[in-house]
């Protein structure tokens, strides 16, 4: 796992793949290095920082140069022992053990070919000396990232959108439409990128630059595709093992010659990884997160501790356990800078301070059981869409009767959060709509009259691109199956837009790898051969993995309340917050510069702070892109990593 960068035909390309590079130094803290050769009237520079985990020795270091290829790589490749012998066997002779020289001998045997056969996650920059040609890559599902930007006949890449507007010096014009995304979605979705020159490679796709100055792109892989598949190998009586494909993938995702260790939360999902890795690695090391007593009381959080106590010490896991307190909100402004775009997720700050910890007890490699909920439907959301076909079968009188004394309820009181009051009212809140808008209202933080009234006027227009986009990507699927129509639209938007980004992210800004064998293609292929009625049964979502873990797990852990891997966000709001919260709102940047109304605010901040509404995720959020709209037009791009 790594940093990447470099230029293709850019003005001062050393200079600035060079800086490049050195933003990068927490995604490889172990080496770096740098090539460079012509490139038609230009040249080409690469750029790579090492975090060693497959080959320590120097036959792994990156770029990596040899017969005419050079390579720039950021992933691993955990079918990299079958490709190694099916090339040795074709002549092939390795110099090392890395991935990374059989990611180059496979181009240079099969090309393009070879992407639709590597399993893992990976984006890389390959250059051919012979034809000028640079090509870059991004894995199937989005699990690394890979940021362009292009000027003229010129290219500059980077794994981290921060790198690409340093190296422009601050130039680089922020994207509102991303902004009003962003708002919308508490993440920006992998089709839009915060500044407006740069973009994201999107997933499953390759881009050819020419020395003649063309550009090519090619699609190697595609959900829809595999959703499409899936659907016709179950209507041919096709079922998957599904106990065998995850305890393959999470074996082969073991892979490393420096100590691994899991995420272990308590619930089905890292359990269920936890206890498989244990299978293969007897007293694997997991990492847990608690909270503050009287914000977990506040919040009627679940006790999610003693479950991941209880999976440690029936698979003899080493468990250390990580208090999250207020303080940790002074890390607010630091993780807005290496989230790269704003996301409202606090999630990002419990990976950042697990892997901190892991990392400072010398584990290099974590495993999440990030992308389970997706594609197998176990947010409450997926349960609610559900269920609100039922409820629209009631009778209409009755159903207003109902929504109108849901909404008289107040969703906290002055010492606990009424957790049960805040999920009625979300879900009266899209209850009613049609089938794709309600899945939208299900988890995004606004309609479209809210979003109206919060931001400036001059962007009407965007909010109905932005909303027909979301629309036109839920459309894009010929699937008959309500529950995976959902599952799709997650792992295409969902998945990578948030969870994926923040968890490489926030773990890269530790130094650390994170790797999700849930989000596998073998996984993945299997998952969109279950038909939804396997997925959500009655009222339990995640059903066919649930059915799968009890073959290792006890049932009390599988068929557990679902806990959430987030924050309790309404005490910290109304209390370490406060005082921030109201600074943002009447006097921030957003607010003076146009692009959100402070009326529209105020009247949030006044409805949370009566209990009458939870605004609590929507205030996190304008926090978080306050941070960030700061640092993208102070045109440094460094100064909240250094004041931090």
């Amino acid at each position: 796992m790594c940093g990447i960068a470099g230029t293709y035909r850019w003005p001062d390309g050393k200079i600035v793949t060079d800086r490049l590079t050195e933003t990068l130094a927490h995604r490889g803290p172990d080496g770096a290095g740098r090539y460079g050769h012509p490139a038609g009237d230009g040249e080409v520079q690469l750029g790579h920082r090492r975090l060693s985990i497959i080959d320590l020795s120097e036959t792994g270091a990156q770029p990596m140069v040899s017969g005419g290829l050079a390579l720039t790589y950021n992933g691993e490749l955990y079918n990299a022992p079958e490709l190694r012998a099916e090339l040795e066997a074709a002549g092939v002779r390795f110099r090392g053990t890395s991935d990374t020289e059989v990611l180059l001998e496979a181009w240079r045997r099969w090309g393009t070919d070879c992407l639709p056969r590597l399993r893992g996650m990976f984006a890389f920059g390959v250059f051919d000396e012979r034809t000028g040609e640079l090509v870059l890559v991004r894995d199937q599902l989005g699990i690394k990232p890979l940021f362009l930007l292009r000027r003229g006949e010129g290219l500059a890449f980077a794994s981290e959108l921060k790198a690409l507007a340093g190296a422009t010096g601050g130039s680089l014009e922020v994207d509102h439409a991303a902004l009003v995304a962003s708002l919308l979605y508490y993440w920006v979705p992998d089709s839009r990128c915060a500044f407006r020159e740069a973009e994201k490679l999107p997933p499953g796709t390759w881009l050819k630059c020419r020395p003649d100055g063309s550009i090519e792109r090619g699609r190697f892989w595609n959900l829809k595709d595999v959703a499409a598949e899936g659907r016709e190998r179950a209507l041919a009586g096709e079922r998957p093992d599904l106990a065998a494909v995850v305890e393959e993938s999470t074996r082969r995702h073991l892979l490393s010659d420096v100590p691994v260790a899991t995420f272990l939360s308590g619930g089905l999902d890292s359990s269920y990884l936890t206890a498989l890795a244990a299978r293969h690695q007897p007293g694997i090391s997991a990492y847990t997160i608690g909270f503050r007593a009287e914000d977990a009381r506040f919040e009627a959080m679940p006790d999610d501790l003693r479950y991941a106590r209880q999976v440690a010490e029936q698979f003899g896991v080493d468990l250390h356990e990580i208090e999250i307190a207020p303080n940790v909100l002074d890390l607010l402004p630091q993780m807005t800078y290496h989230l790269d775009e704003p996301i409202g997720d606090p999630a990002a700050i419990n990976t950042f301070l697990i892997c901190t910890a892991a990392r400072e007890a010398g584990v290099k490699v974590m495993l999440s059981g990030m992308g389970a909920d997706e594609l197998f439907a176990g947010y409450r959301k997926h349960l609610a869409n559900l269920l609100a076909l039922r409820y629209q079968r009631v009778p209409r009188p009755l159903r207003r009767g109902v929504s109108a004394a849901v909404n008289r309820l107040p969703v906290a009181t002055s010492r606990r959060g009424l957790r049960s009051v805040r999920f009625a009212k979300r879900f009266l809140s899209f209850a009613d709509l049609p089938e794709e808008t309600a899945f939208r209202r299900s988890y995004t933080m606004y309609d479209q009259d809210e979003l109206l009234a919060l931001i400036d006027p001059d962007l009407a227009g965007t909010v109905d691109d932005v909303l027909t986009e979301h629309a036109d990507v839920y459309a894009d699927n010929e699937l008959d199956d309500f529950v995976n129509r959902m599952c799709l639209a997650d792992g295409r938007m969902f998945l990578p837009g948030l969870n994926l980004t923040y968890t490489d992210r926030s773990s890269m800004a530790a130094s650390t790898e994170v790797r999700v064998p849930y989000v596998d293609v073998e996984v993945v292929k299997a998952a969109f051969t279950v038909p939804g009625d396997r997925k959500i049964v009655g009222r339990q979502g995640k059903a066919v993995l649930k059915e799968a873990a009890t073959s290792i797990l006890p049932r009390e852990i599988v068929y557990r309340p679902k806990g959430l891997f987030s924050a309790p966000l309404r005490a910290w709001m109304s209390r370490d917050l406060a005082p921030l919260v109201r600074e943002v709102v009447n006097d921030g940047e957003l607010v003076r510069s146009g692009f959100l109304r402070r009326d529209a605010l105020q009247r949030m901040v006044a409805e949370d702070a009566a209990g009458q509404q939870d605004f609590s995720k929507h205030l996190w959020h304008v926090l978080t892109l306050e941070y960030w709209y700061r640092d993208a037009t102070s045109g440094s791009g460094q100064s909240t990593r250094q004041t931090a």
